[in-house]
């Protein structure tokens, strides 16, 4: 989904803008978390994921979100999308919504998810 956001925006601001050079400062951040979810409780994680999504999807700053099945390891997840950086570490992370998240997400973790941030350098 972000892939196509992405793409969208760059249509816009070409129409705008007549090159891609605005583009440049508008990029969205991926954060790439790999959520390892405790053996035999997955169904129970999608379940209560389906009622957290709708939190940090009304978040400020907040673009996407897809929630990826690993193939191979299918008790591994991979999610979301940011407008800044800030809007995740700080404004999501320091608000009231990110203790609910906590509360329903949380308990089925281990280990706790690795968290990386990254902005789109090319894309075909």
């Amino acid at each position: 989904m972000v892939f196509f956001y992405q793409r969208a925006r760059q249509e816009e601001l070409r129409g705008a803008a007549g090159s891609l050079s605005v583009w440049d400062d508008c990029g969205v951040i991926t954060e790439q978390a790999v959520l390892d979810v405790r053996p035999g409780q997955e169904s129970a994680f999608e379940s209560d994921f389906s009622e957290a999504k709708a939190l940090i999807a009304s978040m400020p700053g907040f673009e996407s979100l897809q929630l990826h099945r690993c193939i191979e390891r299918p008790s591994r997840y991979l999610l979301v999308g940011w407008q800044r950086l800030e809007d995740h570490t700080e404004g999501f992370r320091g608000s009231a919504t990110y203790e609910e998240w906590r509360r329903l997400l949380h308990r089925y973790y281990d280990p706790f998810p690795t968290v990386e941030h990254f902005s789109l350098v090319a894309s075909a």
